[in-house]
């Protein structure tokens, strides 16, 4: 049996190291997303709800700052015997209404995530149940091995239950709608801020939470005001004049350069991610195997990553060797980058047993996402040199997640960013290329495949970090050689942000979280006033 515990050092590191001088009164801290803001933590998936979830709600671990692995956070320490797992919970913690973290809490966030079944679910497919084994201690019963299960932990945010059974509204059964209208605008965590108002299509307003149990800097900011949906000239003119502090991820590389020429912060996270190209596996013409390699091989990738150059030493993506993104198990070294060879896709073609002449591809890219347009362009012009035509489409992101439910309605191609959203490989691959997750964002593919599929499930049986990357490694030749997907860059998120804050997990690697969105854990900020 293997056992895990906080230090007694490192916990109390954790409780002091987070003093600091008074800053000026209700310090405020403006930063914006996409618009999407979901607030209710059994549906929350995407990257706006990620810096929600992990500022309003915490989790039994977390990664670590800084380096690999996990250390016990909510909990604080855990056993693991097989596939059974048993964690002790901090006693001193208490949720934003007053009461106490029990394991009642633990099993109840569990269970109202695989009866919604929406957001990160999929992740817990293989835990059979929660069970309170006391006050403070929870047990997991997973059905099977599953080498990621620490790792998904940190997208299971704890839910003060007795708030929640306070709250249900409308639905069948006893435990009628789980408190999903009341979550959808309210907060029932133990995070180091707490939800004032919430627009999911404009903005959500936290502030401190004062009893929080790690404590929280003065320094850090009394209020966060985050927005949605604002245009990138609106952006920059608003950190121009100094009333913004941190943009998204999305603006286009000529705007970070020229705030950054203004004096701006530029702040980078790499979680594990890439920019996909998607094909739709099972609408013609792209059912064909070699119609997807010749688009795969006229895609001009230097032009790719030239197009998110910033400066001369950043830039929003670095050039990828293959379907699994470099630093991960299975991943391609870092020098076997792709690039285009233009008579190998005209040989693909010539084997594709569609003409060219016999149909136009449909080319979407996200409204919101501005800079996937001119990959819409890019594309277009590579695959004209192969006499293929096509049409581009800008949808709005809610209405592409509608879209692509179905495989008739998917476009041809698709354009996402997808990350590991628990840092592990699992969270990355199986949701875009497994059969059973097909019709969601990240699996517009709709790939069905045997070898891919095996490859997918011994990844998360197999424990050896050598066994792990020998899957993956499997994995990726065998997705390079179907082609669902284009593999345009490995993705690393770039932020324009004032001098008035600072943010270490953004700037330091040695503070940085490996997972997309923690590095906005806001109680880690400092607002500087300057």
């Amino acid at each position: 049996m293997k056992r895990y515990k906080l230090p007694i050092a490192a916990a109390l590191l954790a409780a002091t190291a987070l003093t600091g001088t008074t800053a000026a009164a209700q310090s405020v801290l403006r930063l914006d997303e996409v618009a999407v803001g979901e607030l209710d933590p059994g549906k929350a998936s995407d990257y706006a709800d990620s810096i929600l979830m992990f500022n309003v709600y915490d989790t039994l671990v977390l990664p670590v700052q800084g380096g690999p692995g996990y250390a016990p956070h909510l909990a604080e320490s855990w056993e693991a015997d097989g596939t059974d797992f048993v964690f002790k919970l901090r006693e001193d913690v208490t949720f934003q209404s007053g009461n106490p973290l029990t394991a009642e809490d633990v099993v109840f966030s569990f269970d109202r995530m695989k009866a919604l079944g929406q957001g990160l679910s999929f992740i817990f497919t293989n835990v059979e149940s929660a069970e309170a084994v006391d006050e403070h201690t929870v047990r997991f019963n997973l059905n099977e091995a599953y080498s990621p299960f620490i790792a998904s932990l940190v997208r299971l945010p704890i839910v003060d239950k007795k708030l929640v059974m306070e709250n249900l509204g409308e639905g069948d059964g006893e435990m009628r709608d789980w408190g999903q209208a009341y979550l959808s605008a309210n907060s029932a965590g133990t995070g180091a801020y707490k939800v004032v108002s919430h627009n999911p299509q404009q903005e959500t307003v936290m502030e401190k939470n004062g009893d929080y149990f790690l404590g929280i800097a003065d320094v850090a900011p009394d209020q966060v005001r985050l927005r949605y949906g604002l245009e990138a000239a609106t952006v920059r003119t608003l950190i121009a004049q100094g009333e913004h502090d941190i943009s998204s991820q999305w603006l286009p590389p000529e705007v970070l350069k020229s705030l950054a020429a203004d004096g701006a912060q530029l702040l980078t996270e790499t979680g594990g991610g890439a920019f996909y190209i998607k094909m739709n596996t099972q609408k013609p013409p792209l059912d064909d195997v070699n119609c997807r390699l010749a688009l795969a091989k006229a895609y001009d990738y230097a032009a790719g990553i030239t197009m998110v150059a910033i400066t001369d030493d950043v830039a929003q993506g670095s050039a990828s060797t293959g379907a699994v993104p470099v630093g991960m198990f299975g991943a391609n070294p870092a020098d076997q980058t792709l690039s285009r060879d233009l008579e190998a896709a005209k040989q693909h073609l010539a084997e594709c047993k569609y003409d060219p002449a016999d149909f136009t591809l449909e080319i979407s890219w996200i409204g919101e996402v501005p800079l996937e347009e001119r990959y819409a362009l890019l594309m277009q012009a590579n695959f004209s040199e192969l006499g293929i035509k096509s049409e581009i489409r800008k949808v709005p992101w809610a209405l592409f997640t509608e879209q692509v439910t179905k495989p008739e309605n998917t476009p041809n191609i698709s354009q996402v960013f997808v990350n590991a959203v628990t840092g592990d490989p699992d969270t990355l691959l199986y949701p875009m290329y497994h059969s059973s997750a097909a019709g969601t964002w990240q699996s517009p593919e709709y790939l069905n495949d045997e070898q891919v599929d095996a490859a997918l499930e011994k990844g998360r049986m197999v424990t050896e970090p050598d066994e792990r990357a020998a899957a993956y490694s499997e994995l990726n030749q065998r997705l390079m050689e179907i082609a669902p997907t284009i593999y345009a860059y490995d993705r690393q998120s770039i932020f324009a942000a004032s001098n008035r804050v600072k943010a270490p997990a953004l700037s330091d690697p040695d503070e940085a979280f490996g997972l997309d969105g923690m590095g906005f854990s806001f109680r880690l900020m400092e607002m500087t006033g300057e």
